[in-house]
């Protein structure tokens, strides 16, 4: 097995388990009996559990920050505000393991450094499907398109109805609060 494919397994594993019972309560012993291996071969691709978050949330975050990049060479049209909520929806739902974590391990998330780099990440998307001269009602309006976008991932599992449906459901109404924001400041 490649060292890629080792290493992927580990950060699989983990998150299982800190899902299962939680990061404080898991041990690497435990994550490396999980995979067969011994802490050894674990320690060779990460020393600590919080190594494998910071690794976790750099793999799942990149494709944030190639929208970040992205949406900093558009202009500020509401097409290009559209479609970094599009992008975004899809980085998001390549990430749900890792939203799963931060949601059941908040404590943890704000001790580590990779709370204030999610937040930084957080900060600078609402800024970019926003105007700066725009009213706070239409702020609001924005930061709540991405809310939405966050807690449409949890709450609507327990809404009837096909996963697909839901979640363009819940990026309909994202993109519906930015182009209202986007008519107010425009209008």
């Amino acid at each position: 097995m490649s060292r890629g494919n080792t290493r992927q397994r580990i950060q699989d594993v983990a998150l299982e388990l800190f899902a299962e019972q939680g990061y404080e309560k898991t041990s690497l012993r435990e994550i490396a009996e999980r995979l067969d291996v011994t802490k050894a071969a674990l320690y060779y691709h990460f020393k600590t559990k919080e190594d494998i978050v910071i690794s976790l949330f750099a793999d799942l975050g990149r494709p944030v920050d190639e929208l970040i990049a992205w949406a900093e060479q558009q202009p500020r049209t509401l097409q290009t505000k559209q479609e970094i909520l599009r992008r975004y929806h899809v980085a998001l739902m390549g990430a749900l393991p890792l939203f799963r974590f931060m949601h059941e391990n908040q404590a943890t998330v704000r001790e580590l450094s990779i709370g204030e780099t999610f937040k930084a990440r957080m900060t600078t998307l609402a800024g970019m499907i926003q105007d700066p001269d725009a009213s706070m009602v239409d702020r609001v309006r924005c930061v709540s398109a991405l809310f939405t976008m966050h807690a449409g991932l949890w709450l609507m599992q327990a809404v009837e109805g096909e996963e697909a449906e839901k979640r363009q459901a819940v990026l309909d109404v994202a993109i519906d609060l930015v182009t209202q924001a986007h008519h107010a400041e425009t209008g």
